[in-house]
């Protein structure tokens, strides 16, 4: 097993995740919705593995295996192999990357370091109280769907 996923904490149940979200007041809280087996997900498990140290200052990052825990899979509309969605203080932060959907990020990233520059943007917007902020990087033709 080569997954990166058993280094990063999981919430197996409704009720931790809602806790994470709720209980976490100064950093934002990054949660990766998907599989652990699932090939996307073990890229983006990587990736945020790689950058979990970088970041613990200012988020904190979990894992949510959809079939497990099935609370959030129609309100946040989990369809894709693997999301990540990004909360701060108890509110759902949206970013808009370019690609029409600014709910979520909805592929694997493997930059690091861009992954960190989409987080310190939602941090940094998140704390001035806005509840979409503008990606560092467009998307949108990186990514067709």
């Amino acid at each position: 097993k080569n997954s990166m996923s058993y280094l990063l904490p999981h919430l197996d149940s409704g009720w931790a995740v809602d806790q994470a979200i709720l209980n976490e007041e100064e950093r934002v809280v990054v949660i990766r919705f998907g599989h652990d087996w699932d090939a996307q997900c073990m890229l983006m498990d990587e990736c945020l593995f790689k950058i979990a140290d970088k970041v613990k200052n200012f988020a904190a990052i979990y894992l949510v295996d959809i079939t497990e825990v099935q609370d959030f899979n129609t309100m946040y509309e989990l369809y894709d192999p693997v999301t990540v969605m990004f909360f701060f203080r108890n509110k759902h932060i949206m970013i808009d990357l370019g690609t029409g959907n600014n709910n979520k990020v909805n592929w694997a990233m493997q930059d690091g370091q861009e992954l960190i520059d989409i987080i310190e943007t939602v941090y940094r917007g998140a704390r001035k109280g806005r509840g979409l902020v503008v990606s560092p990087k467009d998307y949108s033709t990186k990514y067709k769907y």
